[in-house]
């Protein structure tokens, strides 16, 4: 249920019975039994970032963008130290880019450069990684996914273990393999969204909290609108993920954030789940995020908390420390310094995401750094193109796993329903490629680590790894 809703099984959950993950940032002990066995302590957290500071307490503008360029340049130079060759991931975003930056200022030798592009100009970022190429004059490698790609989710499923949805593992497997020709180590930009408020996410919250002084049955009206809009605007503009965020109460901020990030929401969960889950509807997975809420004041501090202490960790680290050490890659990530971390978390909201800005003191502190087209281009992420692939190259093979007798066995979903939703997205009437891709890594998961064929692909896996 986790992870229909998040993509990731959240810690200390995992998906096997019995076994339970250490959440990041703690540390348990287990002593030897005299008996023989061993008695296993409760997890003890040994860390957490400190608390925003009032924003007149601290320097000003010039030199807060100072300070952080300073500790982003220690961060680099301590990940600089190695004795094999080393380079870094360039996406063409504001962080793998001023990490690059960082590290040619850092003069340690000319920079090697890793971009991953599609074919799809939508999702293709390259030209903006050779932007930032050209001006510091690195070794620059590419390389483009193409839909027959897909041909590595099974190796994808062994690595991860678990069922694991996030469609960017795809490219950052790629990615890992072409850096690994070239170098043993590799730095990223993984963090910076998270220390400086760089998600869409966060705009929207904070939007939100602005519309909460409208009447609630204003916002019930706007929603039910955006329910009734045709399927073209729904999918560009993503109209019924913001009907699910204005309808959540609140008094429920937990529900709201979940409205922006969810694949299944609790009304998906009520038309498609089958036998096997109908007794999940009684809960509900956000139950794990309303505590980092209740930790914060305002909905995008509070929606930062929880991005900090469940997606980073649990997704966003995971996905790209197993799709590189696949390869044998080392990967760093400077921004994921624990004083650099520590220095923003006393930063607030406010100055971070000035007028509403994404990442606004962060770009401002790396615009003499960095090209203006980087700064100020729209962010895309590290997405894939899906939409297009489910309605083409994996249109087979979703409907062959998806509604195989196997699958229906399970009783994880209504098969009804997930004919639906290969029919509609086929059809262009709805967007489900999110959903339709957590439940084929969840089938490809269960085919491989529960019906016993980890086995058979093991043997694979050791001849691409």
């Amino acid at each position: 249920d986790d992870y229909l809703s998040l993509q990731y099984v959240p810690a200390p959950a995992t998906a096997f019975a019995g076994i339970l993950k250490l959440p990041a940032a703690h540390y348990l002990i287990a002593e030897a039994d005299p008996a023989g066995g061993w008695r296993i302590g409760e997890p003890v957290r040994y860390w957490e970032l400190p608390e925003p500071q009032p924003a007149r307490t601290l320097p000003r503008q010039a030199a807060l963008q100072a300070e952080l360029v300073a500790h982003l340049e220690e961060a680099v130079r301590l990940r600089l130290m190695a004795d094999v060759p080393l380079g870094a991931f360039l996406s063409g975003g504001v962080d793998s880019s001023s990490v690059v930056a960082m590290m040619a200022r850092a003069g340690t030798g000319r920079v090697k450069t890793f971009s991953i592009g599609f074919t799809d100009k939508n999702y293709d970022e390259r030209r903006y990684a050779r932007l930032v190429a050209q001006r510091y004059g690195t070794e620059h490698e590419e390389f483009v996914v193409e839909p027959d790609a897909v041909a590595v989710l099974p190796k994808l499923v062994w690595h991860y273990g678990e069922p694991f949805a996030d469609p960017s593992a795809v490219p950052t497997y790629y990615v890992s393999e072409m850096a690994r020709r070239h170098v043993t180590v590799a730095l990223n930009g993984d963090g910076g969204d998270e220390a400086f408020l760089g998600y869409a996410r966060y705009r929207a919250m904070r939007h939100l909290a602005q519309l909460d002084r409208l009447p609630r049955v204003a916002r019930h009206a706007a929603a039910r609108f955006l329910g009734l809009a045709p399927g073209v605007l729904q999918r560009k503009l993503r109209l019924l993920q913001m009907r699910d965020v204005l309808e959540a109460d609140a008094s429920a901020p937990a529900q709201r954030y979940a409205g922006t990030i969810v694949f299944f929401g609790e009304r998906d969960k009520a038309e498609g789940y089958g036998a096997a889950m109908r007794d999940r509807l009684a809960q509900s997975s956000l139950d794990i995020l309303a505590p980092y809420f209740a930790a914060r004041g305002d909905l995008v501090s509070g929606a930062n908390w929880a991005d900090i202490h469940t997606y980073l960790p649990d997704d966003l680290m995971v996905k790209v420390d197993v799709a590189s050490m696949a390869h044998g890659l080392e990967t760093r990530s400077p921004l994921l310094d624990h004083v650099l971390l520590e220095w923003a978390a006393r930063i607030p909201a406010e100055i971070k995401m000035a007028g509403g800005t994404t990442k606004a003191l962060f770009k401002a502190a790396m615009a003499p750094y960095l090209p203006r087209e980087i700064l100020h281009r729209k962010k895309m992420g590290f997405g894939v193109p899906l939409e297009r692939w489910f309605r083409g190259e994996l249109r087979e093979l979703a409907y062959d796993t998806l509604l195989d007798q196997r699958s229906r066995d399970r009783g994880i979903m209504r098969p009804d329903y997930v004919r639906r939703l290969l029919s509609e997205h086929g059809a262009g009437m709805r967007n489900h490629h999110t959903r339709l891709w957590a439940l084929l890594m969840l089938e490809l998961w269960f085919r491989t680590w529960i019906d016993g064929a980890a086995d058979a692909v093991m043997p694979v896996v050791r001849e691409v790894a």
